[in-house]
């Protein structure tokens, strides 16, 4: 196991969203488990920016609708995956490095029942665990951050595309250059590799045979969003704390409150990123 592989698998073994919290919060909300419907995850397993409408944004961008065959890189617990699944009746595989987070997404797949057409599968992105032209599109969220060669990583969404298939994803960017001591926090608190920019993005899209239709800086647009989310993980600590489940580490909670002042100074942003296989 590499050092950003452990790194990764440590920091999200400790975060505090994790598949016994959603499952509190649905027996919160509704006193069992019996007979979940996949909409009523939505409120507690969408684990990246702009919830829900970000990530119609990624299909709506991707074309993605019943019966594209969908591959989503870094999957976690697997919320884009059944979302994909039930709200646009795509076949989805997610594609997921950390063993606790592959266990807690099927356990919520098949908790509402959707293992037709959703599935999480543990593995490296960076050597998916999938064939030649297998999907006709691949999704990720904020994740290849933690991934340290992405040049390798869009290879594989070029292999595993078939020819026209697309490519839609965001990521954290640097807009500048961040400092020894921040890219240390960084790296210490959320396994965040040496990040990309707008420029290089589309560079390596390209290099690995995509046409690039879109990049699109979602900086502004992250802002406020990302305040909320802190707001939001500062919650869940205190959840997890009287769930009895990980808090997350506190280096990722002041590498966190970093990021969010960081992004509110346009130092780091965010990219949407649309590209496609040609024939």
């Amino acid at each position: 196991m590499t050092d950003a592989t452990a790194q990764a698998i440590y920091f999200y073994d400790r975060h505090p969203m994790s598949g016994e919290i959603i499952k509190a919060r649905l027996r919160a909300a509704r006193g069992h488990l019996d007979g979940v419907k996949p909409e009523e995850l939505w409120p507690h397993d969408q684990d990246h920016y702009g919830g829900l409408a970000a990530t119609d944004a990624l299909a709506q961008a991707a074309s993605i609708g019943p019966a594209t065959t969908v591959a989503d890189f870094c999957a976690g617990l697997g919320g884009t995956v059944r979302y994909l699944a039930h709200r646009y009746g795509a076949d989805v595989t997610g594609i997921e490095l950390t063993p606790s987070r592959v266990a807690a997404a099927q356990e919520l797949i098949a908790l509402v029942g959707l293992q037709g057409s959703a599935r999480v599968r543990q593995g490296n992105v960076m050597e998916a665990p999938l064939p030649d032209g297998a999907v006709e599109v691949v999704v990720s969220q904020e994740a290849l951050c933690h991934v340290p060669d992405r040049r390798k990583t869009l290879a594989e969404a070029f292999r595993v595309l078939r020819p026209g298939g697309r490519l839609a994803m965001t990521d954290w960017i640097a807009n500048t250059p961040l400092s020894t001591q921040d890219a240390k926090l960084m790296w210490d608190g959320m396994a965040i590799q040496p990040l990309e920019t707008l420029s290089s993005y589309k560079d390596i899209a390209s290099a690995a045979g995509f046409r690039v239709h879109a990049a699109a800086d979602l900086t502004d647009e992250w802002g406020p969003i990302l305040e909320q989310r802190l707001a939001m993980y500062q919650r869940l600590r205190e959840e997890a704390r009287q769930a009895g489940t990980p808090m997350g580490h506190d280096a990722f909670h002041e590498s966190y409150i970093r990021f969010v002042e960081l992004i509110l100074r346009r130092d780091l942003g965010g990219i949407r990123l649309v590209a496609v296989k040609q024939d």
